[in-house]
């Protein structure tokens, strides 16, 4: 396995890069960090919509969410691969193939997050929101995310990894990521299958691991009581 790293260890991490284009590790990491961060304002919104009072944005909202959520990815992919290029009249690339189904994917994933999120809320924030003149749009931004939010950094660690392990299926159309790459040097080695996919386990390993401890992490430091940083309240002191 050694021998293996040490001969392979670059094409790994950044495929044929920057002799062409980046793939391996980084391109596991950019695609998967890209489409986190790509699907957390509509994941946001959609959020927002699964909890909205008004039944003509909840319903539909809350069908799309249950659908993409109750779909394998794979079939998120072939929509993707298939639909987009109807849409923008050409043939799109692997990876905004990819990307696209990735952020649609982890969209409705992230508005259950949301929603979590703000209905483990107390259920007093709103009406005392209310109550101090606020509207509805301005108590949730205001009041609700910022104490929602916080909570969720655990569960968005999380989704991270999750996405980390889902870029693997872009092997399928043929995206150069950590899996690509893996099956390309296995069909060059041929006869190490177990090295090979042994060092692939080991990089998904690695990541995913020291992401979840940073989740764990996290979830400890939000669990700790919030203490007053103000100034101490001052007593009179009474002589005896």
């Amino acid at each position: 396995m050694l021998e293996l790293i040490d001969t392979y260890w670059l094409y790994f991490l950044v495929g044929q890069y920057p002799k062409g284009p980046l793939g391996g590790l980084a391109l596991t990491v950019v695609l998967a960090s890209l489409g986190l961060l790509l699907a957390l304002p509509l994941g946001l919104l959609l959020g927002l919509g699964r909890i909205s009072p008004l039944a003509w944005v909840r319903l539909p909202v809350t069908g799309f969410v249950f659908v993409v959520r109750g779909t394998p990815l794979l079939m998120v992919v072939f929509w993707a691969y298939f639909f987009l290029p109807t849409i923008t009249g050409h043939k799109t690339d692997q990876f905004t193939t990819m990307l696209a189904a990735l952020v649609i994917f982890d969209a409705a994933y992230l508005a259950e997050i949301v929603r979590a999120g703000l209905q483990g809320l107390p259920r007093g924030q709103m009406e005392a929101a209310r109550s101090l003149g606020l509207n509805y749009l301005q108590a949730l931004r205001l009041v609700l995310l910022p104490q929602g939010l916080r909570h969720m950094l655990p569960s968005l660690v999380n989704q991270f990894i999750s996405t980390i392990k889902e870029t693997s299926l872009g092997t399928i159309i043929g995206l150069s990521e950590l899996s690509f790459i893996a099956n390309q040097i296995n069909g060059q080695v041929l006869v190490k299958p177990l090295e090979v996919y042994s060092v692939l386990a080991l990089s998904y390993f690695v990541l995913c691991f020291g992401l979840s401890r940073l989740a764990y992490a996290l979830e400890r430091h939000l669990s700790k009581p919030q203490t007053p940083t103000g100034p101490a309240p001052i007593t009179s002191q009474v002589p005896a």
